[in-house]
């Protein structure tokens, strides 16, 4: 299946996306990579790849990075294009590591479809960050929470998908983070592109990318009303506008 992302690689453009700034990554310190032990005579137990307890980001090295569907893989499955359409290259929340052959590996979720994909990238290729922010949205409650050192700082009523065009259910992250000069245009103030797709909206401005963005209506909120993204009211959003790229966002039923 991982096979078949490369063309949709050609999808990842959100719409309206033509000006803007980029966002900025997690600013705490890089995540040191334990050596593996040196004794070929005694077997130690191997330090972990990733700290428990915390989101973890992967900074691409390079604009275009190979990523595997496994690492025991002889060759690279595909050649992967981080950059997002305001030029940054943004990063990859990682889901797992793993050592093969004295080289450390890690799962990161891709920001293509299907949503929940995933591949492996080697550690010489990226650089680990940790991110102390989290979003999290109930579309039950319809309601988005945004957390800071699993602090809550904001919570505020959001416009959700229709039943005909619902909003994705799972882990995804900040992709790309756009403005806007004018409020009142169909995103309000800002949009922060999302790492998933519409589970029913292909044929759509950046292919049916889900977004978290800014609206003037105040009657959006609370409601199920959109073509799948999170409407957050203009004033509320601004107090997002800071989050880093690679900001994990869990969507929940």
């Amino acid at each position: 299946m991982l096979r078949h992302l490369l063309a949709a690689a050609a999808c990842l453009l959100l719409a309206a996306c033509t000006s803007g700034s980029a966002g900025v990554v997690a600013t705490d310190e890089p995540i040191a990579v334990p050596s593996s032990s040196a004794s070929s005579d005694v077997p130690k137990e191997q330090p972990p790849l990733l700290p428990e307890g915390v989101d973890v980001l992967a900074i691409p090295a390079e604009r275009v990075i190979s990523v595997w569907e496994h690492p025991k893989s002889a060759d690279a499955t595909f050649a992967l294009d981080t950059r997002n359409p305001v030029g940054s290259f943004s990063p990859m929340l990682v889901d797992g590591a793993k050592r093969r052959a004295g080289e450390a590996w890690y799962r990161v979720f891709l920001p293509l479809r299907p949503n929940g994909s995933s591949a492996w990238v080697r550690e010489s290729d990226i650089e680990l960050r940790r991110i102390d922010r989290r979003i999290e949205v109930d579309l039950s409650e319809r309601v988005l929470s945004y957390f800071v050192h699993d602090e809550l700082e904001e919570r505020f009523e959001v416009g959700v998908g229709t039943d005909a065009t619902p909003t994705g259910t799972g882990t995804f992250y900040v992709w790309v983070k756009i403005r806007y000069s004018s409020a009142y245009q169909p995103y309000g103030i800002a949009a922060l592109g999302l790492s998933g797709f519409s589970p029913v909206l292909s044929d759509w401005p950046g292919g049916g990318r889900m977004a978290i963005h800014g609206t003037s209506s105040p009657t959006d909120l609370g409601n199920a009303v959109s073509h799948g993204c999170v409407r957050v009211y203009n004033d509320d959003l601004k107090s997002l506008l800071d989050v880093p790229l690679g900001t994990p966002v869990e969507i929940t039923a």
